[in-house]
């Protein structure tokens, strides 16, 4: 099945790397984009465009809608779109909060649609090998994750600074972080905060977050989220017998380029690829029920959840 894609808005993420993904998969065409700039829409070469986002959803041609909006405007074309009829591949965050996320995946239950957050990163063949490694037991029982993602952010007049738009740096990049730890541990774990760390902008949202805590079953956590801070993107995983590390400074956006991995004393290396390309063709094959890998919307609602409770620990 050639899966047709809509796009709702045309911004940076669906311009540069998403819609480029849906052109060269073999399963998949990029046949609406609908986005209040039409320029913007253009540069994506879909098949047709539509100002209004209510008109592509009603597009019959669609089965599938890419959500590429600010934060706070996930929710409400998500399940605008499930009660369309139409598969979602809804951006990170999720949504706001658990709330949202729950309504968003009732509605997926509701209109028997697949919803799954777009966190591209866990398609790349290295991340795949972490969770294979940690859930195989080569490492021994696993008792540590330390991580890190931080860049100093030029985001001006962007949603990102924006408490009502769901900006500040846990929202941003706290998501690959917590996304990990659900993908490393069987079940849903209860976390423990020890202690939040942030630092509040001007305009109210964190542009700094440092977590320490553990999960139920012992794991212990570090984290930090940035948009100040010098770039970092760190990852170290440790279990009773060793450790895994990822190398180069690119932990969770290694994209197109050669990767590292450090399991114990041995490196291993992985060739350039695209894991936005496997995104879109994993979720098209997974909706003509074909053979695919995706997370769960439980994933998703853990996350959500885990994201909460770290906001609201020093409240």
């Amino acid at each position: 099945m050639n899966v047709k894609w809509g796009f709702i808005g045309a911004g940076f993420v669906a311009t540069k790397a998403v819609a480029p993904a849906v052109h060269r998969a073999s399963n998949a065409t990029l046949a609406a984009v609908a986005s209040q700039d039409r320029k913007r829409a253009q540069a994506l070469a879909p098949q047709k465009i539509y100002e209004r986002y209510e008109d592509l959803l009603a597009d019959p041609h669609i089965d599938a809608v890419y959500i590429n909006l600010a934060n706070h405007q996930h929710c409400q074309w998500t399940v605008a779109a499930l009660s369309a009829g139409k598969h979602v591949l809804c951006e990170k965050p999720l949504a706001l909060n658990y709330s949202q996320s729950k309504m968003m995946a009732d509605a997926a239950t509701q209109y028997n649609r697949v919803i799954v957050e777009a966190l591209w990163n866990q398609w790349h063949p290295r991340f795949v090998r972490i969770v294979e490694l940690v859930k195989g037991g080569d490492i021994g029982a696993l008792k540590a994750i330390d991580s890190s993602f931080c860049f100093p952010a030029q985001i001006d007049k962007n949603y990102r600074l924006e408490p009502t738009m769901g900006g500040g740096s846990l929202l941003d990049v706290g998501v690959y972080q917590t996304h990990l730890w659900s993908a490393l541990n069987h079940g849903e774990p209860e976390f423990i905060i020890d202690s939040v760390t942030q630092n509040i902008g001007l305009t109210g949202v964190d542009l700094t977050t440092k977590i320490d805590g553990q999960l139920a079953n012992g794991v212990k956590i570090r984290a930090l989220t940035s948009f100040e801070k010098p770039e970092s993107q760190e990852l170290l995983i440790s279990g009773e017998l060793a450790t895994i590390e990822c190398l180069g400074g690119d932990a969770f956006t290694s994209w197109k380029k050669p990767s590292l991995l450090r399991i114990g004393e041995n490196i291993e290396e992985f060739a350039p690829v695209d894991p936005y390309g496997f995104m879109i063709e994993n979720f098209s094959n997974f909706i003509s029920d074909e053979p695919a890998q995706i997370p769960t919307i439980e994933q998703s609602l853990y996350v959500a959840k885990l994201l909460d409770q770290i906001r609201d620990f020093n409240k």
